[in-house]
């Protein structure tokens, strides 16, 4: 009987890990996508050059992926040692979620970073600047201002037009997007803090399940081996 409770949760939990695998897959694929496709997703602070979209992406979804296949091992296996590494490398996982914040000096890092916006080798930041100020209707990173300020001149991205067409942030009389891009990020994040709650929470109990059959099964199996042991 016990032995069958024990094969249950150990096919259990092989299942539970091989769907983690397969969503650290598609995170790696759409990670290395992005990489690929570069340009609209390259980062916006000068501070952390690497931090961008993909690399972000990349990055989660191998911890996603390792974290799966260690997990299926050690299922199959029964192995004390991997179904430990999981429940820690879960437990890892869980605070970065838990503790990543905004940064006090992010706004004046953003503004920083405009000052690369013409750079040659920045395309990837200029492009999604632009993207980003002609979805959200928005520029510079608190107003369009921002912009004199890093370009040394009296001029703005052609994407901070209200109306739209080539060389147009040059003429000071168009009329320009007046609130900052910065702001309606954070409209945003209050407009949508119930489902980017929800998703915490779905990615909360997840991670609690995953803890939850690693350390059955590494008690199952404990167990088992000291009953065999007597």
């Amino acid at each position: 009987m016990a032995r069958g409770c024990l094969c249950c949760l150990k096919y259990t939990m092989f299942v539970f890990n091989l769907i983690f695998w397969l969503c650290g897959c598609g995170l790696l694929g759409v990670g290395i996508w992005l990489s690929v496709s570069q340009g609209s997703f390259a980062t916006f602070s000068p501070s952390f050059p690497s931090l961008s979209a993909a690399n972000m992406v990349i990055a989660i979804g191998a911890i996603v992926m390792v974290t799966g296949f260690l997990g299926c091992l050690g299922a199959i296996k029964e192995n004390k040692c991997l179904l430990l590494s999981v429940n820690c490398l879960l437990l890892s996982m869980n605070k970065l979620i838990v503790l990543q914040q905004v940064s006090e000096n992010a706004k004046q890092d953003l503004k920083d970073g405009l000052a690369l916006y013409n750079a040659d080798n920045n395309i990837g930041l200029r492009n999604a600047w632009n993207i980003i100020q002609a979805e959200w209707k928005c520029c510079g990173v608190t107003g369009y201002t921002d912009w004199h300020e890093a370009l040394k001149e009296k001029v703005v991205p052609d994407r901070c037009c209200q109306e739209h067409y080539q060389e147009c942030g040059r003429n000071s009389t168009n009329m320009f997007w007046t609130r900052g891009c910065y702001e309606k990020v954070e409209e945003w994040l209050e407009d949508n803090k119930h489902l980017l709650g929800t998703i915490g929470m779905c990615i909360l109990v997840v991670q609690l399940l995953g803890m939850a059959f690693s350390m059955t099964l590494f008690h199952q199996i404990h167990r088992s081996g000291k009953k065999y042991d007597a």
